[in-house]
């Protein structure tokens, strides 16, 4: 089974219009001081290459694309995540049990398979919008009940807005994986997330894992704001 260790905590999102920033980018950071997050965009643009090339250089990949389909195709899609040799793979918890317990199930079986996550509710989504797609309760109430949903259904955590890392802690087993976007460093624009925290406070919140885009990707030197982010999580022990 892929090593669950949260070390280290900072997912780079790679999140890019075009190829050539991406690679520049990744030319730049350290291996050992974070992983990288490679979403639809990315994939869409570069594909599977992409992402083996990424292992290549020696970093942790979490393939982020959300799957959500009928049972079998989310498992076969997630077979072949596996068969990249990407660290982390997730889901939507919204597909419902069968399709997380056909997911989990079909990994099994690698010797090395990657960690297998679930999305709860989106971070870009206020209340009222929840509403408005049928959902009743707020954001919060939803990401709790899909949370003891996917944990119901042995995946190895979820993805979760920090703001309800600590409403979700209590309420799963231990060594239930919480990854949580919405970070942001104090100075830092919110950009187009909605239930954002410092990464210190996200952390103390119960969040394992800390997505973080722009803050890095964005500044003029991301291997410094790296470094920065890193020394801000270190000062919280």
């Amino acid at each position: 089974m892929t090593d669950t260790s949260a070390e280290p905590r900072i997912i780079v999102a790679l999140d890019f219009p075009r190829p050539e920033p991406a690679r520049e980018l990744v030319a730049r950071l350290d291996p050992s001081l974070c992983r990288l997050k490679v979403g639809k965009e990315m994939f869409t643009r570069l594909g599977p290459a992409f992402v083996e090339e990424l292992t290549a250089a020696g970093f942790q990949v979490f393939l982020d694309l959300k799957f959500h389909d009928i049972p079998n195709t989310v498992a076969a899609a997630c077979a072949a995540a596996a068969d990249l040799g990407v660290w982390m793979v997730n889901l939507h918890a919204s597909g419902g049990r069968r399709m997380m317990e056909t997911a989990r199930e079909r990994l099994a079986g690698y010797s090395r398979r990657p960690l297998l996550i679930a999305v709860t509710i989106l971070t870009s989504l206020s209340d009222p919008e929840l509403a408005e797609i049928g959902f009743s309760g707020s954001a919060a109430d939803n990401v709790q009940r899909l949370a003891r949903l996917t944990d119901d259904c042995g995946l190895d955590g979820i993805v979760c807005s920090p703001l309800e890392a600590a409403l979700v802690r209590p309420r799963v087993r231990d060594g239930f994986l919480l990854v949580t976007p919405g970070v942001r460093p104090a100075s830092a624009a919110r950009d187009d997330q909605r239930r954002v925290m410092t990464p210190a406070d996200a952390l103390d919140n119960g969040a394992d894992m800390l997505v973080i885009g722009r803050p890095i990707t964005a500044a003029p030197d991301p291997l410094q704001s790296l470094r920065d982010i890193r020394r801000e999580i270190a000062a919280r022990d």
